[in-house]
């Protein structure tokens, strides 16, 4: 299983209406264990997501399930491959 950061910048006018959706799409992948982090940037522009997937294409098909990209809230989407060396949840 490999580790992707993706940080999205919202559409401003449309998320608000969506958040409620997205959060449960995104408690239900934190639940599967696919999710270890996500939240919104402090200056409430977007927000980051920790994911864990097979591989890019594997993330792919979660992440555009997303209220949030299904309904036109994501302006601009980043993924960032990610090695955790060091931190609690990082196997010794």
């Amino acid at each position: 299983m490999a580790w992707f950061f993706v940080e999205i910048r919202y559409v401003q006018e449309k998320y608000g209406d969506v958040r409620p959706r997205h959060r449960e799409f995104l408690t239900k992948l934190a639940d599967d264990g696919v999710v270890a982090v996500a939240g919104p940037l402090a200056d409430g522009t977007g927000g980051v997501t920790l994911y864990q997937a097979e591989d890019e294409t594997a993330l792919l098909d979660i992440i555009n399930q997303d209220p949030y990209y299904l309904e036109g809230a994501v302006a601009e989407r980043t993924i960032r491959g990610f090695n955790p060396v060091i931190g609690a949840w990082v196997p010794a």
